[in-house]
């Protein structure tokens, strides 16, 4: 009975969000803050494929933009240079970075810990400088103009930021659906075990490759489906999108929202968005301000936002518990 409460208010919070979302529009007339949402909620869902292989599998992917990129540029180049569908070359987006990354997998898993990182951290260097450099293919630093907006889906048009809004809010919402089904799976919980110790896992029968290349894939189609997605939303591309910027910001949603939760990468995607905005004279500084923040909540703070809410939860919880001796003075006077 005590743990009916919180995992009949699971549902709810998520659904209460859901319905938050969908109500956004009608409150908010400005198509930039609709916009900037609607961004913010595909970069969400690049994010919580991140969580999924550092949060839940403890691999810190630094080349994670890079694939979001290889996602993005994927539709851009079949719909502009090729007239490919839409929706065709968007597909595609998920199945080339699941190609790619198994690819990437197969070498850089092998390896464990920082030196994973560094392998990736040298990948997505390499996925910016062949953006960058192969102007027959990604049109280098003048980068893809006029890709195809998403058509629309029977009566359905994407023609106005609100139903463009409402599109990568659907994403986002089967995204997180889909990833809560996984996490909650055998599957995750074999993730999970990974994550706390490979040599017990390994002692238990797993097989640490096969399992950790399968989050890398997912992880993988998660970024290039929300690259996809970018791609027809903003409808220009330049190298930047592979930068190691994105991937760092990606990173830091996750630090901030909470590692290993399905909450946390949401809360600190649609939140921190909005504290760049109001520091946008300080963006030259970005790396100065974060930087040390990420360090500081990683020593005081390692499972973020959500992580303290569950904390100050605990606390409250166990503060409305009777004493031990009362209770039992209570149960002694009863059996009297």
């Amino acid at each position: 009975m005590k743990t009916s409460r919180p995992l009949a208010a699971r549902p709810l919070g998520w659904l209460a969000a859901l319905a938050l979302g969908l109500a956004l529009p009608f409150f908010v007339r400005n198509d930039y803050t609709l916009t900037v949402m609607a961004t913010a909620y595909i970069f969400a869902l690049a994010t919580v494929g991140l969580n999924l292989l550092t949060g839940y599998t403890g691999q810190f992917n630094l080349a994670h933009g890079g694939f979001m990129a290889i996602g993005a540029y994927t539709v851009g180049i079949l719909t502009v240079d090729h007239q490919v569908p839409f929706w065709i070359a968007f597909a595609l987006a998920g199945v080339v970075c699941v190609v790619l990354g198994f690819f990437v997998g197969i070498l850089s898993l092998r390896l464990k810990g920082n030196y994973f990182s560094i392998f990736t951290l040298c990948v997505g260097y390499i996925i910016f400088l062949v953006i960058e450099k192969w102007d027959s293919l990604t049109h280098g630093v003048v980068g893809i103009i006029g890709i195809a907006a998403p058509p629309g889906i029977g009566p359905v048009t994407f023609d106005s930021p609100r139903s463009l809004y409402y599109l990568t809010l659907a994403f986002l919402a089967v995204g997180m659906w889909l990833m809560h089904r996984i996490v909650d799976s055998l599957l995750g919980h074999t993730f999970i075990a990974i994550r706390n110790s490979e040599n017990l896992a390994q002692a238990l029968g797993i097989d640490l490759m096969r399992n950790k290349l399968l989050a890398f894939l997912v992880s993988v189609f998660y970024a290039g489906i929300a690259g996809g997605l970018y791609a027809g939303f903003v409808r220009f591309l330049g190298p930047d999108l592979a930068s190691i910027d994105h991937t760092f910001d990606m990173t830091m949603y996750v630090v901030v929202g909470g590692l290993g939760t399905l909450a946390g990468p949401l809360i600190g995607a649609l939140a921190l968005p909005w504290l760049t905005q109001y520091l946008q004279f300080m963006q030259d500084y970005r790396f100065l301000v974060f930087g040390p923040l990420l360090i500081v909540l990683l020593i005081f703070l390692p499972n973020g936002l959500v992580g303290l809410y569950h904390s100050a939860r605990k606390r409250i919880w166990l503060r409305r518990l009777p004493p031990a001796g009362v209770h039992q003075a209570s149960r002694g006077d009863g059996h009297a």
